[in-house]
């Protein structure tokens, strides 16, 4: 095999043109991360995908892409969802914390001067 194909010509067993779409972003060695994203989303769609979009934006799809196949393969039903719902859950609860923390500094320091106000008097 050519060496100097990338991940996904190699996946496809095809020859890499110098103009390829895919060479940026899936180098010879990671194929793990086109055979991701060509198992959920198809070469043919990821291609079309890339060709419409700006030079510029493309790595970030690239790896978006990667991202969501991983989760969508490690969790077929939820996918990264279950990985933001998660999340989101823990921001909730640690909101939370901080709130009552906040609350409780606030009691604390209306005792403290309480306390402070009446050794004066």
């Amino acid at each position: 095999m050519n060496p100097k194909r990338c991940a996904a010509c190699r996946y496809l067993r095809r020859r890499c043109p110098k103009d390829c779409v895919f060479s940026p972003y899936f180098p010879p060695n990671n194929p793990e991360k086109f055979a991701c994203v060509h198992r959920i989303y198809g070469a043919g769609n990821v291609s079309k995908m890339l060709q419409q979009l700006p030079v510029q934006t493309r790595a970030e799809v690239v790896e978006s892409l990667c991202f969501e196949a991983t989760c969508r393969i490690e969790d077929p039903v939820y996918g990264c969802v279950g990985i933001i719902s998660l999340l989101q859950t823990q921001i909730q609860k640690t909101e939370n914390l901080l709130a009552r923390t906040q609350a409780e500094i606030a009691v604390a320091q209306t005792k403290h001067s309480q306390n402070q106000h009446s050794e004066f008097m």
